[in-house]
């Protein structure tokens, strides 16, 4: 499938882009893209003072840059800019940023040439990888950089999953260096791709990893004994709130018809609030995701190059402004790292009540033999431990600020920052996921006598089954973590059977 933009894209199209899918451009997008360089080149023969056009950029935004250097300008702040540190950015972020940069040309306010547009859209036809440290960017710049130093036949990239020099790469794919012309460097490191881009990829595996957490709760819930009533519709409508209402049926849903559910009603009082207060944090993590779904689709509509071009070829605009900050999409990956820090952390309290012999009436820490066999006590401290670092990843980055470039740029908003961890707490979160899941149908093996699955959780139980065996302390219990957490990864839950929704 070919994800086709015109106006402005989603954060789905980014993501699909990011996972395998080719990218093109609406004939109205073109038009826009290459009225849009006219205009710079109008810009540069009437001598309009422009920034990063003929000036200097950041704190050098005075100095006057004559036009027989405004070419070595864009190259050198291609080169000056690329400085990013540390591991590679995978490839399906890679992807991702190049496809948000794309989106953001195709506004046509950026200037630069269509040839740019279509050697990053070949990047991305022909499996070109450009090597993106991924640290170093404070909001955009640096990994960008690092793409455009492949467009002029520098720096390294892979293809089709060789590792070669830029200059290779390009005649692997059968394309010339670019020799750009007048504010192309600068619209090739500005705006907000970066963080749109890994924000996109974010979104898309925390709705997956959302719709898993209640599959995998209500696993624990039916092992648990829970007493469902305090997810019955009525009983969560006295909390006004679509995502409490939303996981209530998808935990009533997943639940239906379970015989251990119904040997449990009653059996307590009240459950703990790891097992009671479920629609809760789920159901607020749902509505933080749809808040920033619907953040990083406004920042893909919006213009993020700096100086912004408009006008006419006769009357050109030029417009210093500062779209290419991100302060609201820096706030909503910060939300929903808090969001999915916590519901990892609930589901670690649950894992601990699954393995505890002192609350979970099973074989003390779900192991064959106790004393000889460990079963998943460490599981547990494992799963401790990423919670733990969850919680120092959920501090805020939209807040630390800083100062750049000579006092010029000196509010920093750090979307780039905020994206990347919440892709760290993500991939923390799979695993946490995870080891409950493993933890959840080692319990029913247990349970066997006591009363018969829900047809929904049943389902969950023999796919877990498919992937791994019940664990009698004869294997490495890390296998079987990476086993689970790549299902997980792969599996979409809610494509469940139309039977197994909820009543």
């Amino acid at each position: 499938m070919t994800i086709v933009i015109d106006n402005a894209a989603s954060w789905r199209d980014i993501a699909q882009v990011s996972e395998g899918e080719s990218l093109a451009l609406a004939a109205t997008a073109w038009e826009r893209i290459a009225y849009a360089n006219q205009i710079v080149a109008a810009i540069v023969e009437k001598g309009i003072r422009a920034y990063g056009v003929n000036t200097g950029v950041g704190a050098l935004a005075s100095k006057v840059v004559a036009p027989a250097l405004q070419k070595r300008l864009s190259r050198n702040i291609i080169l000056s800019h690329a400085c990013g540190v540390g591991d590679l950015v995978p490839a399906r972020g890679v992807r991702a940023i190049i496809a948000a940069q794309v989106a953001n040309f195709a506004h046509g306010h950026s200037g630069v040439s269509p040839r740019i547009v279509r050697n990053l859209l070949a990047f991305l036809e022909r499996d070109c990888i450009p090597d993106v440290p991924s640290r170093g960017s404070a909001g955009y710049l640096t990994h960008n950089a690092h793409v455009a130093l492949v467009l002029i036949g520098e720096g390294n990239a892979s293809v089709a999953g060789r590792s070669m020099s830029g200059r290779e790469a390009l005649l692997e794919i059968g394309l010339e260096p670019l020799v750009l012309g007048a504010k192309e460097g600068l619209s090739l490191v500005n705006g907000t791709a970066c963080a749109t881009g890994l924000s996109s990829i974010a979104l898309l595996r925390a709705k997956r990893l959302l719709e898993w957490a209640d599959a995998v709760a209500a696993l624990t819930l039916e092992a648990a004994g829970a007493q469902v009533a305090a997810f019955g519709e009525q009983t969560l409508a006295m909390r006004p709130s679509p995502g409490i209402q939303a996981v209530g049926r998808s935990l009533r849903g997943w639940l239906n018809g379970s015989g251990l559910i119904a040997a449990a009603s009653g059996s307590r009082t009240q459950d703990a609030l790891s097992l009671r207060a479920v629609p809760h944090v789920h159901g607020a993590a749902r509505e933080v995701w749809d808040r920033s779904a619907q953040l990083v689709d406004r920042e893909l509509a919006s213009v993020t190059d700096n100086p912004a071009v408009s006008g006419s070829l006769r009357d050109p605009l030029v417009v210093s402004e500062a779209h290419a900050v991100a302060p609201a999409l820096g706030q909503a990956a910060d939300g929903l790292t808090i969001a999915l820090a916590q519901v990892a952390g609930m589901s670690e309290r649950r894992i601990d009540r699954l393995v505890n012999p002192l609350v979970s009436n099973l074989p003390a820490f779900l192991a064959n033999e106790d004393g000889c066999n460990s079963g998943f006590m460490i599981a547990q401290y494992t799963a401790a431990s990423l919670s733990n670092v969850n919680r120092r990843l959920a501090a805020p980055a939209a807040t630390d600020g800083g100062v750049t470039s000579g006092l010029q740029e000196d509010f920093l908003a750090h979307p780039t920052v905020a994206a990347n961890k919440l892709l760290a707490v993500i991939d923390n979160a799979e695993y946490i996921l995870a080891i409950e899941l493993m933890a959840a149908a080692q319990a029913h093996d247990f349970l066997a006598e006591r009363g018969a699955r829900a047809p929904g959780t049943d389902a969950i139980y023999r796919m877990v089954r498919d992937c791994i065996a019940h664990y009698s302390d004869d294997r490495p219990l890390s296998w079987d973590v990476e086993a689970l957490r790549n299902f997980i990864r792969t599996v979409d839950v809610s494509q469940r059977p139309q039977a197994l929704s909820s009543p």
